[in-house]
């Protein structure tokens, strides 16, 4: 028997002893629990007698992860262009201001590039990015994500979603021009709601765009912490009116958090019986709501996760905003999610299978394949040398071991300094 968390075989068939595993992803009641795999040939495999055995030292492991709601064309303009006083609006005119002026065909492959490279370093084996698409953008961004889709595809699977206000659906052309753009790259029609004068007309020429193209839909709903805001309700009505059948995800659903109590709920008990997704993105939410100059923030943004839960629905987590004016940190690290989102919204001394909401529910929400721990699934395993979850959420997990195919991958870092030249107009 080998013994050395960094001490794997390159060749042959390989049985890795003492592995830490939550219970939840080989179905058993324990929160976690010790096991063995057997790789050979790129996949898990039932044990062999002939595969040379590890003792792991009682790491943790997990399938490679999902990320289910990214964007990576915004990623690391930061730097040239930032939100200078970290709020929502602030975000908002700062990527005004960058888009126009440099959201280039190279400038979106190089940041999309170096946003991928750390997902994979990390251990993300599946994606789904929203996409800025107000014409004339969406006619240089969606054929780069359809090039980095093609180059990417035996490394990270790779969705899109176009986003766009609501606002947008009142230009029929452009409108229905984006979205046939989305349905030729088989995308997912987006759409940022909010309250508007003409949100009810909005709503229903959205869903008779996806309707007409036979589009799974993901929205951007109520980021922000006014109670009064609750369009998710209007979204959860209109799927059951009209019996949308297509994978429906949400995410931000910030005012949940502020708003009455019994409005709430409510309004997740309509989302349950519509059988919407929910994505949240703690990170972010708690970088930009309730930020005012000199004033200690009183919420954190977070939707309501436990009582989502509690009722059936599909709940995961996601990076949300990388380095830009939206969030101005994080890097595309599914296991700094796992992290944060447990400390943010109190996963721990909670029900024990809350890693589902980082590997299985996203796949189960987009339509990548099930991340898998059985006989029969590729070896794309992320293993940390942590063996319980205080060590595993006390350090970064810098020296985990990405294995794709059963190969342990290069999780070298890009560096910064390669995005240099993208900034010389800060």
């Amino acid at each position: 028997m080998t013994q050395g968390f960094m001490t794997l075989p390159n060749a042959g068939a390989v049985q890795l002893d003492q592995l830490t595993v939550p219970g939840c992803l080989i179905g058993v009641a324990e929160p976690l629990a010790q096991i063995s795999l057997t790789i050979a040939d790129g996949k898990i495999t039932d044990a062999r007698s002939d595969a040379q055995v590890v003792d792991m030292g009682g790491a943790m492991v997990f399938p490679a992860f999902v990320d289910m709601h990214t964007h990576l064309d915004k990623g690391h303009i930061s730097p040239r262009n930032p939100n200078r006083d970290g709020t929502f609006d602030g975000a908002i005119n700062a990527v005004r201001a960058d888009a126009p002026a440099n959201w280039s065909a190279d400038d979106l492959r190089a940041r999309m590039s170096f946003s991928l490279r750390s997902a994979y370093a990390h251990g993300t084996r599946a994606i789904r990015t929203h996409l800025d698409s107000h014409a004339p953008q969406d006619s240089i961004s969606w054929p780069v994500f359809e090039e980095m889709r093609a180059v990417w595809a035996d490394r990270i699977a790779l969705q899109a979603a176009c986003l766009m206000s609501c606002d947008y659906v009142d230009d029929p052309a452009n409108f229905r021009a984006t979205a046939d753009r989305v349905a030729a790259a088989g995308g997912v029609l987006g759409m940022v709601t909010y309250p508007t004068a003409n949100l009810a007309a909005q709503i229903d020429g959205f869903f008779a765009a996806a309707l007409d193209r036979g589009l799974a839909v993901d929205f951007h709903v109520d980021e922000t912490m006014d109670p009064t805001v609750n369009t998710l309700r209007d979204l959860a009505q209109k799927v059951l009116d009209i019996g949308f059948t297509e994978p429906v995800v949400v995410g931000h659903l910030c005012s949940l958090s502020t708003m009455p109590e019994a409005e709430a709920l409510h309004t997740l008990d309509l989302v349950a019986r519509a059988g919407l997704h929910v994505v949240s993105l703690p990170m972010c939410n708690l970088y930009l709501q309730d930020r005012h100059a000199s004033r200690t923030p009183r919420n954190r943004g977070i939707t309501l996760v436990h009582e989502m839960k509690a009722r059936g629905i599909n709940v995961s987590f996601s990076s949300d905003n990388t380095r830009d004016p939206f969030y101005a940190y994080g890097d595309m690290d599914m296991i700094e999610v796992m992290r944060e989102a447990t400390r943010i919204g109190h996963l721990d001394h909670a029900d024990p299978d809350w890693t589902h909401a980082f590997v299985t529910n996203p796949a189960k929400a987009c339509g990548f394949d099930a991340p898998s721990l059985r006989p029969g699934a590729s070896a794309d395993l992320v293993i940390c040398k942590a063996r319980n979850w205080t060590e595993l959420f006390a350090r970064p997990q810098f020296d985990r071991i990405v294995l794709r195919a059963g190969e342990a991958i290069d999780t070298t870092l890009p560096e910064y300094a390669e995005l240099d030249p993208l900034m010389r107009t800060a």
